[in-house]
C-alpha cells in the first residue's frame, strides 16, 4: 500500500505537527509513504525525512499562476501510483480530490479536518471559497476524519455529507512530552526565570484566533497578584520585537513577561511551566499544546472552544471563550494552589493522555482506516 499525504504546508501549525507526530509515530512504517507539502518545505520536512520518507513540494502561491504546479501533481502521482490519498486540512483535501480526477489509478480519498467552523465570516475571502468547494465535494471522500467532535458538528451543520465521516482525536507523544524537573531548571536558568517563580505559559503562532492580547490582559491580572508569577509566550510572531504586544505589559512588570518566539525546544519548555494556558477566542478544534502540556504533568487553562473542555476534563479549569475576567479568574485559582495540589492536578492530566490520546492508539487507527479503504484490505 502507499500513501500519499497531501497538506497545505509543513510551516510548523498544529495539522503539520499532527502529521509529523503521527509519521513518527509510526505511521510511516509499513508500505510506502509520501508527503507532498503544496507549498514548501517550511521547518518540518527534515524530520519527516529523517524518518525515511520522502517530501515532494508543488510550490504554490496565491496570486499565480497554477497550471504548471498541477502537471508537476499530476507527474507525482503517475510516479508513485498512490493507493490512499490522504489530505490535510483544506487546500490538501481539494487536491486529494484531484487526484482521483487526474490519474486512472483511482485512489482512495481521505480527508482530514483539524479545524472548528465557528463562523465563516472570520475567515479569509479566499479561505472562504476554499472551504465552500470542500463543502461542494465532501461527498465524494472515502472518509472523512475530524479531530473533534465539535468541529464535526459544524462542518456538518454547514453542509459537509456526514455519512462518510468518523472523529479521530490528536495522539500525543508520552515519552517526548514528559515531566522532567532537572530540564524545567535548566530552561529557567537560561531564560533568567527564578527557580521558586510561578510560571504561566502561552504556546501559539500570532493568530488573531489565538488571542493573545485577552491573554495579556488575563496574565497581567493574575500578575499583580504575586511577584513571583512569571510569563513565557512562545511562538511565531511572539518575539520582542513586537511592540504591540510587548507594551501591552505594564512597565513595572516587563522583567516578569518573557517574548521568546519561535522554539524547537517545545518539550523543554512545557517542562519549566506550573501552568499552561491555551486562551484562543475560536478555530481551534483539539488543540495540541494542551494535550502536550497536559502529557509534561502541566495543568491547563483553556477556553471552552472545540473539544478543549473534553481533552482537559478534571484535570484543570475551563472558562468561556472572549472572557478576559473569567480566563484571569481561571489562571489565579490554579495559581493560588499549592505546589503540591498543582503537582496533583498535573499528575490527573497526564494520566488522562495515557487514557485517552497516546500515540499508538491514534495511529492504530488511521492503520484501520486505510486497510478498510485499501483494494485487499491494505495489501
Amino acid at each position: 500500500m502507499t500513501t500519499l499525504h497531501c497538506i497545505t504546508g509543513l510551516r510548523g501549525g498544529g495539522a503539520e505537527h499532527q502529521l509529523v507526530h503521527l509519521l513518527e509515530g509510526g505511521l510511516a512504517k509499513g508500505g510506502n509513504v509520501h508527503v507532498l507539502s503544496l507549498t514548501d518545505r517550511g521547518v518540518l520536512a527534515g524530520r519527516i525525512e529523517q524518518l525515511g520518507v520522502p517530501v515532494h513540494t508543488l510550490g504554490l502561491r496565491y496570486g499565480m499562476n497554477a497550471a504548471f504546479r498541477i502537471m508537476r501533481f499530476r507527474r507525482l502521482l503517475k510516479e508513485i501510483t498512490p493507493t490512499i490519498v490522504q489530505g490535510w486540512m483544506y487546500h490538501g483535501n481539494l487536491f486529494a480530490w484531484m487526484a482521483r480526477r487526474m490519474t486512472t489509478i483511482s485512489p482512495a480519498v481521505a480527508w482530514n479536518i483539524q479545524h472548528s467552523l465557528h463562523e465563516l465570516a472570520t475567515e479569509k475571502f479566499m479561505m472562504r471559497l476554499v472551504i465552500r468547494g470542500n463543502r461542494l465535494i465532501s461527498g465524494r471522500a472515502d472518509a472523512v476524519v475530524y479531530n473533534s467532535h465539535v468541529s464535526r458538528s459544524q462542518h456538518e451543520a454547514f453542509g459537509f455529507k456526514g455519512d462518510r465521516s468518523m472523529v479521530i482525536p490528536n495522539g500525543f507523544d508520552l515519552t517526548r512530552f514528559e515531566p522532567d524537573a532537572a530540564v524545567g531548571r535548566r530552561m529557567r536558568r537560561e531564560m533568567g526565570i527564578p527557580s521558586d517563580a510561578i510560571v504561566v505559559g502561552h504556546m501559539a503562532r500570532l493568530h488573531p484566533m489565538k488571542n493573545h492580547v485577552g491573554f495579556l490582559q488575563a496574565s497581567i491580572c493574575a500578575a499583580r497578584e504575586s511577584s513571583k508569577i512569571h510569563v513565557v509566550l512562545v511562538g511565531r510572531g511572539v518575539e520582542p520585537e513586537n511592540l504591540d504586544l510587548s507594551e501591552l505589559v505594564p512597565i513595572a512588570m516587563r522583567p516578569r513577561f518573557h517574548f521568546v518566539g519561535e522554539r524547537v525546544d517545545v518539550p523543554d519548555v512545557m517542562r519549566m511551566l506550573d501552568v499552561l494556558c491555551c486562551s484562543s477566542s475560536w478555530g481551534e478544534a483539539s488543540p495540541n499544546v494542551l494535550g502536550e502540556a497536559m502529557a509534561s504533568g502541566v495543568p491547563c487553562v483553556t477556553t471552552d472552544v472545540g473539544d478543549s473542555g473534553d481533552i482537559v476534563g478534571a484535570t484543570g479549569v475551563v472558562v468561556p471563550a472572549g472572557s478576559v475576567a473569567d480566563l484571569a479568574s481561571g489562571l489565579e485559582r490554579v495559581l493560588s494552589m499549592s505546589v503540591s495540589e498543582r503537582a496533583t492536578l498535573g499528575d490527573a492530566a497526564r494520566k488522562r493522555i495515557e487514557e485517552l490520546y497516546e500515540m499508538s492508539g491514534v495511529v492504530m487507527r488511521y492503520r484501520l482506516l486505510y486497510q478498510s479503504l485499501a483494494p485487499s484490505g491494505g495489501e
